[in-house]
């Protein structure tokens, strides 16, 4: 859609020219024309499920909304202005009402309905990127000499897209309830927004070096089989992946034993693999402000920063980590509280006579590194993180 009139409401007819309206963020300059294939057409119906029937006019006109706030839904949503071509279907005007609906009845404001508008693009223009690329591409070579791609792609596209559909719809209320459980246990309102996380960074040493010796192929096998790992360690033992990088992961769980394992499991992972570069870790522990899926503030900058310092094949956190480590009773707070304790369970034992007691257990130690300053954070000491071996 683009804007021609910001000041005109859903009765007033399209003005003469098609000038674009600027967002907040940036201004669009073009417009992108719809495509005229036929073949894109044919299986632009069929998965939209409608024919090109509204210009964006007549959309936000049949809608009940402005054309400026359509546009920016639209822009939101993450597509090109496109004039006024006719290009858009009955399940965009629905769209287009229920955002609007959603404002006019006070349970999102504007700012926040465009927000769901960009999320939900941002989150879904990557998935069906991906498997445009990577799943549909493969399967629509064609099975036979003389047949091509275009002729297998609409037939298979039939069938799938239904199946896909559900999945797509069955994950996200899968991770819609998780996420909603995680908000509700929260101590306060304001904790909602602003939490209390452990923060970690994954990141493969010498990347850079690696992708001049590689071939693309390689290269792009490489990534996916480190991603892929992170992904599943990440998920398998409760945290929640943030995003990935390329040759980075950025992950965060409730808590501090939580994000340990995993950024343990990570290391012991890699150096498993002999194709994969050493891997290093940085976790920090503190408030974390989310957004859009995606974590900001002070502790995500100290993770980030504490990756770039840490040794090969080892996990660095800083203190408040370290701190929460200890008092959960996940790590010791140093090695004379272990030979303290395990002297006192010894001795108690001795005055009991009996020839064995249980000693404290502990998943991990802590050993102090030097402080060291870190750009825009000032002086940190970091704790390098083991996994303690049992006795």
């Amino acid at each position: 859609m683009t804007v021609d009139d910001t000041t005109s409401g859903a009765g007033a007819e399209p003005p003469s020219d098609s000038s674009v309206h600027p967002t907040p963020h940036h201004d669009v300059d073009h417009t992108a024309e719809p495509t005229d294939d036929p073949l894109a057409i044919r299986l632009e119906q069929l998965i939209l499920g409608a024919d090109r029937r509204y210009t964006p006019f007549q959309a936000a006109r049949t809608a009940g909304v402005s054309m400026d706030l359509a546009s920016r839904f639209w822009r939101a949503m993450g597509f090109a202005d496109i004039g006024q071509a006719r290009a858009l279907t009955e399940a965009d005007v629905l769209a287009l009402r229920r955002l609007a609906g959603l404002v006019e009845a006070g349970l999102l404001s504007e700012p926040m309905a465009i927000q769901v508008a960009r999320s939900t693009g941002q989150t879904t223009a990557r998935l069906a990127e991906w498997q445009i690329d990577s799943f549909l591409e493969g399967l629509t070579e064609p099975p036979e000499p003389g047949m091509t791609r275009t002729e297998v792609t609409y037939p298979l596209i039939e069938l799938l897209l239904p199946e896909l559909e559900e999945f797509l719809v069955y994950v996200w209320r899968r991770q819609l309830a998780a996420a909603t459980g995680r908000v509700v246990q929260a101590a306060d309102d304001e904790e909602m927004v602003d939490r209390r996380l452990a923060v970690g960074f994954a990141d493969l040493v010498g990347f850079t070096r690696l992708t001049r010796r590689l071939e693309e192929e390689e290269l792009g096998e490489l990534v996916e089989a480190f991603e892929t790992t992170c992904a599943d360690l990440v998920a398998a033992h409760g945290g929640r992946l943030i995003k990935t990088l390329g040759d980075e992961v950025l992950y965060a769980a409730d808590d501090a034993g939580t994000a340990a394992e995993i950024a343990l499991r990570l290391i012991e992972a890699m150096t498993q693999d002999e194709t994969m570069p050493a891997l290093r870790v940085g976790i920090a522990f503190g408030t974390v402000t989310t957004r859009m899926g995606d974590v900001f503030g002070t502790t995500v900058n100290l993770a980030s920063r504490l990756t770039s310092i840490a040794p090969k094949d080892a996990v660095l956190v800083d203190g408040a980590f370290a701190e929460e480590l200890t008092r959960t009773g996940d790590a010791p707070a140093s090695e004379a509280q272990v030979a303290e304790e395990e002297a006192a369970v010894a001795e108690k034992a001795r005055q009991e006579g009996v020839e064995s007691a249980s000693v404290p257990r502990y998943r991990y130690g802590l050993q102090p590194m030097w402080q060291r300053p870190v750009r825009g954070l000032g002086v940190v000491e970091p704790w390098l993180l083991a996994r303690r071996r049992r006795s």
